[in-house]
């Protein structure tokens, strides 16, 4: 692969992330033969196609993964490279990259909000998205840090931003509403509405539900807290959710908790990093922030 270049892999890049040639040689002000020129040099040098074609657009092959893969690992160590050269001229400046798991949208861009107050010459960049995306662009380097309610397995660095309570709500009219001390088995014949697989909340309720030998009836499985929480007002089931996600819709009524045994189940919010990542002095500020004061930006949900 000595033959490819920056240029190479920032076209890979772009086009893999728009999904056209034509998007990708917009964004890179240069006229779409070029980028198909470009393309048909790299996968000549791979010896592999990088790209399948079909009516959707472009989906990178397993090749095509593993080169766009390098290539975020280089952007983030030149990311890394620049921060340290302006590190080098003693200025309180740089760029930091924040992955935050949807979940914690409620309460990170305050938290971020607050920092940037405090280091007005550093630049932000926040990333949000399922658990899923964000570890897996975590894993590709493309972050200096993460919010995020699990730290994933491998060579991380992790620590306590605060507690993250997880409960049980229905709208204000359901049979269950106002009873207090409910057991588990009292949702038996109710209907779920829950989050994508492998995220952390549907996690979290598939080990509440084992450890009471409870198999919940699925209704739909819907991609965003915002989205439950309309269909749990609407009447088509109940959810299992974060309860930083509810404090508005707590306090104008429009959802209630159940008081269910067990819950709320707690567990906390991390500030995750590469292990093998040098942070920058940017980074090392923000970390040192949400670790000393990002308890202070959780929401405060309403008792049930």
């Amino acid at each position: 692969m000595r033959n490819v270049t920056l240029k190479h892999l920032r076209l890979l890049e772009s086009a893999a992330r728009l999904g056209s040639f034509t998007a990708a040689a917009e964004a890179n002000n240069i006229t779409p033969p070029a980028v198909t020129m470009q393309m048909r040099q790299l996968e000549q040098e791979i010896g592999l196609p990088l790209f399948d074609r079909d009516g959707r657009g472009l989906t990178p092959t397993a090749a095509g993964r593993e080169v766009l893969l390098a290539a975020r690992r280089i952007e983030a160590a030149l990311a890394e490279c620049r921060d340290a050269l302006l590190a080098l001229e003693g200025l309180e400046t740089g760029r930091v990259t924040v992955g935050v798991v949807s979940t914690a949208k409620y309460f990170a861009p305050r938290m971020l909000a607050a920092f940037a107050r405090r280091h007005p010459r550093i630049e932000l960049q926040l990333v949000v998205g399922n658990r899923r995306d964000i570890v897996a662009q975590f894993e590709g380097g493309q972050f200096d840090v993460c919010v995020m309610g699990r730290p994933p397995e491998g060579e991380v660095e992790s620590d306590l931003i605060g507690p993250h309570p997880h409960v049980i709500v229905a709208p204000p009219d359901h049979p269950l509403a106002g009873t207090a001390r409910l057991q588990p088995g009292a949702l038996a014949a109710e209907t779920f509405l829950v989050r994508e697989v492998g995220s952390g909340t549907r996690t979290l309720m598939e080990a509440f539900f084992a450890k009471a030998k409870l198999q919940p009836t699925i209704g739909m499985e819907i991609g965003s807290n915002e989205t439950i929480k309309q269909a749990v007002m609407a009447g088509l089931g109940l959810a299992f959710i974060s309860a930083h996600t509810i404090a508005a819709e707590l306090a104008d009524g429009r959802l209630v908790v159940l008081d269910i045994a067990g819950t709320p189940l707690l567990r906390n919010w991390y500030v995750v990093r590469p292990k093998a990542r040098r942070l920058m002095p940017a980074a090392k500020a923000l970390q040192a922030f949400v670790v000393a004061e990002g308890a202070s930006f959780l929401p405060t949900p309403l008792a049930p």
